[in-house]
């Protein structure tokens, strides 16, 4: 049975839509994360989709002054970098779990979800692999805005940024070819969904001592060296679901070029299109830590043994 908010459903659904879910958290005294559960709720009592207001963005998601999202003054303090995580209904992945954990644990400064939330199978280019049982879109939304609402109850005061990926950008660009006569009418932009997220194709953070977070740049096995070669400043990457640390040392001193993996089980089946081929994937994400000013050597956190709910940390195993 669910329970009815103190706020009747119409009041509910008039506050969340005028001021977002900060607003009712505040009036109603509970999480965030409560929040998006009542949410569910009033929409499935009411027969409504209720969308927040988004003040990050204008009438582009993505216009040319918040392409990159410049932080120069972070000298000291916590970024916490998770990607790729293809969420699927039905799992909970232990790098995800491990990712809430850790951002409630750490109490990082910033969080950086660097792309690839978003799997949409069913607006993809590509075509499906039989009649497989693959989610909906509504059902993908439903859900992303789920285990993201985890992530932002357990993230104290960090700011909340989501650089764009590939997969992510299969919304847009799908009802952008399909219906562009919807152009700015809300709800047909990926951001209007999730408006405690910062959408942004690049983060940079700590001037040019510091470090770019961005879902992709240069492609294969070799990726992590050419990012941070040919961009001359340490970068931070998804995409190739890879999960390393890769140093480059000249004149100008020591950078390093980032893969931080998968938050996503990589046998999980929003995968099956590898075809149950060797991966070359690992699935957990990276701490970044400045301290004066200073981009230290990045940190990996790595799930050890998924079934087990393990992961390696400073060498401890913590399971989550």
């Amino acid at each position: 049975m669910s329970r009815k908010p103190k706020l009747s459903d119409e009041d509910f659904a008039a506050l969340y839509q005028a001021k977002g879910p900060g607003a009712v958290s505040d009036v109603l005294g509970c999480s965030i994360r409560h929040v998006h559960t009542l949410r569910q709720e009033v929409e499935n009592r009411l027969g409504i989709r209720l969308m927040a207001p988004n003040t990050s963005i204008k009438e582009d998601p993505l216009p040319p002054s918040e392409a990159r999202i410049e932080i120069d003054d972070f000298t000291d303090g916590v970024v916490l970098v998770g990607s790729d995580a293809h969420y699927w209904p039905g799992y909970k992945s232990t790098a995800h779990r491990a990712f809430v954990k850790f951002a409630k644990d750490l109490k990082p400064d910033i969080i950086v979800l660097n792309g690839d939330a978003l799997d949409a199978p069913s607006i993809s280019r590509h075509p499906p692999i039989g009649w497989e049982d693959a989610p909906t879109l509504d059902q993908e939304i439903k859900l992303v805005q789920e285990r993201l609402g985890e992530i932002a109850a357990n993230a104290g005061r960090a700011q909340l940024i989501w650089p764009l990926g590939n997969h992510d950008a299969r919304f847009n660009t799908r009802l952008a070819m399909a219906a562009p006569e919807y152009r700015n009418v809300e709800g047909t932009r990926l951001v209007h969904h999730f408006p405690e997220w910062r959408p942004c194709w690049s983060v940079a953070i700590g001037g040019v001592n510091g470090a770019i977070i961005k879902h992709r740049f240069k492609g294969g096995i070799h990726a992590a060296h050419n990012n941070t070669l040919w961009g001359g400043r340490s970068i931070v990457t998804g995409h190739l679901h890879s999960l390393k640390v890769t140093p480059f040392t000249d004149y100008n001193g020591t950078r390093f070029g980032v893969d931080c993996g998968t938050l996503a089980y990589p046998r999980g089946p929003q995968f099956r299109y590898t075809e149950d081929n060797p991966l070359n994937w690992r699935s957990g994400f990276v701490v970044l830590t400045w301290r004066k000013g200073r981009l230290l050597w990045p940190e990996i956190v790595a799930v050890a043994d998924e079934k087990a709910g393990e992961v390696e940390w400073r060498g401890s195993l913590i399971t989550v």
